[in-house]
């Protein structure tokens, strides 16, 4: 067998390897190299990652007609899922018959310029264009497709309308499992434990394979076995970002210390993109690292707070305790809202009352048993009165008192004068007890950065040409939202561009 290490073979390659100058430090081999190498095995679509974009694409490639054993999916860990079964569960669509049910007016032109607008000018016109463009057609395909369960169409912050699609359960579960569960009746299961280490070019730069491990474990960089895997049909990165690789983002973002935690799962670690980059890929806007403003101190990871807290926006204010006044939009974008937390120093409060709740988020955004388990962690707090709210989290109550007078009114006028937070028709003033509170401090939650794809999810290499045989879908790309991702917008960004990957590679005739 040729033995092929990115970090010890020279040669002479093509644009996007080693006419990079980086001699020395890409698995390259020649055309006759590559046809003496004793491939471990051989497929066709090769996809790392079993998130939402993994798992779409196979799907994808399934329905195009590739055959089972052209369809291999590796998962580094040692359960399916990624950062998206742990994830909200819902998904972005603009002019679904469930909008059109709940009266609500929306099409793909409102959310592209959302997109536009979230992502302050810096997404890229041709990728947020085909995820408003294909967002009904994939909402679609979940439901009536593949399984999915929807309840009910909820805001998230930055959007115009209602367009967020929950799914029964809460939780991105809510996707993955029907996805996998389809994927398992057409005889295509994730090989767990699998790590991809390395991309294998010949001297063109076009993507041949990868070095693997099998029987992995995270975290022991030397466990499992090395195998070759050919790929005939490419390779897709579906592989995440890199939230939870601290050393990462700190040269990013150097504020990202230790000291933020995240909402990723423990594999978010982005090593797929230093891979890629390692044969000439181009990374954009990697500096843009987003915080979710709705997570809760008093909780870990991702928890249960940001369902609470996203259907809340416009049914009660969020304030800074130390001084009980409002500080910012509070149904802005989640960049605004994080970096304002951040500013001041010290977690903020969200509330409202228990009626607003019953209305908007229980039953709704959150299962009642979500809302009893929040009750019971006390991520969610439960006070009979506002005095009581305010006396239990040192709260200045006079000043409380006005906050919440001026809220009041802004919701009978259905207009926010100070900071044009949106208000809702079904919302009622905040008077009567209960009244529930989140405590909210910002968590590192997905990396706007990563590979440059083009709308056929090729990947890109550092003079804009398409790597041949390699895509990417997902967290693992960057351009796609700009400096700041619309809530669930990015479910349907994976997913979109996961089955966009697998039509692209459908068509590629090989190396």
């Amino acid at each position: 067998m040729t033995q092929i290490s990115r970090r010890s073979l020279f040669g002479t390659a093509g644009a996007g390897a080693l006419s990079l100058g980086l001699g020395g430090f890409v698995s390259t081999v020649s055309a006759a190299e590559a046809k003496n190498i004793n491939w471990n095995e051989t497929t066709g679509f090769l996809i790392v990652g079993t998130g939402f974009a993994g798992l779409a694409a196979a799907l994808e490639a399934h329905g195009l007609g590739m055959k089972k054993e052209d369809i291999l999916i590796l998962e580094k860990m040692p359960t399916p899922g990624g950062n998206s079964i742990i994830n909200g569960g819902a998904v972005a669509a603009a002019g679904t018959d469930m909008q059109e049910k709940d009266g609500i007016k929306d099409n793909a032109d409102l959310l592209y310029a959302d997109i536009l607008k979230a992502g302050g000018g810096l997404a890229h016109p041709s990728l947020a264009r085909r995820i408003a463009d294909e967002s009904v057609e994939n909402f679609y395909w979940l439901r009536d497709k593949i399984g999915v369960k929807f309840k009910a169409v909820t805001f998230h912050g930055g959007h115009s309308v209602k367009r967020s699609h929950a799914v029964t359960n809460n939780s991105g579960s809510g996707f993955i499992n029907p996805m996998l569960a389809k994927l398992k009746e057409y005889g295509i299961e994730p090989r767990l434990r699998t790590k991809v280490e390395e991309l294998i070019v010949n001297d063109k730069g076009c993507v041949l394979g990868v070095k693997a491990r099998t029987g992995y474990r995270f975290g022991r960089e030397d466990s499992g076995k090395v195998t070759y895997i050919r790929a005939t049909k490419g390779v897709l990165l579906a592989s995440g970002g890199f939230s939870n690789n601290v050393k990462m983002r700190m040269s990013h973002d150097p504020r990202l210390t230790a000291d933020f935690t995240s909402t990723n799962h423990p594999g978010a670690t982005g090593e797929m993109i230093q891979e890629a980059q390692m044969i000439g890929a181009n990374t954009i806007q990697m500096d843009w690292i987003q915080m979710g403003p709705w997570t809760s101190p008093d909780e870990k990871g991702f928890g249960v707070a940001p369902l609470f807290v996203e259907s809340a926006l416009g049914y009660g204010p969020m304030i800074d305790p130390v001084t009980a006044k409002r500080f910012i939009q509070e149904s802005g974008n989640r960049k605004v809202r994080a970096d304002a937390i951040v500013a001041m120093g010290h977690p903020a409060v969200i509330y409202t009352t228990e009626e607003n709740a019953r209305t908007a988020i229980i039953g709704k955004n959150m299962t009642e048993e979500l809302y009893e388990r929040a009750l019971k962690n006390g991520v969610v707090k439960k006070y009979d009165t506002l005095k009581a709210m305010a006396d239990d989290l040192k709260i200045p109550y006079a000043e409380l008192e006005k906050t919440n007078n001026t809220f009041n009114q802004y919701i009978k006028d259905q207009k926010d004068p100070d900071f044009g937070c949106m208000m809702f028709e079904n919302a009622k003033p905040n008077v009567k007890g209960p009244f529930l509170a989140v405590r909210l401090w910002p968590r590192v939650h997905h990396c706007m950065g990563g590979l440059e794809i083009n709308d056929k999810a090729q990947v890109l290499n550092v003079f804009g040409d398409p790597i041949n045989g390699l895509y990417a879908a997902g967290e693992v790309t960057g351009g796609v939202h700009g400096m700041v991702r619309l809530g669930t917008v990015a479910v349907a960004d994976c997913m979109i561009f996961g089955r966009v990957a697998a039509r692209t590679a459908n068509e590629f005739k090989g190396c």
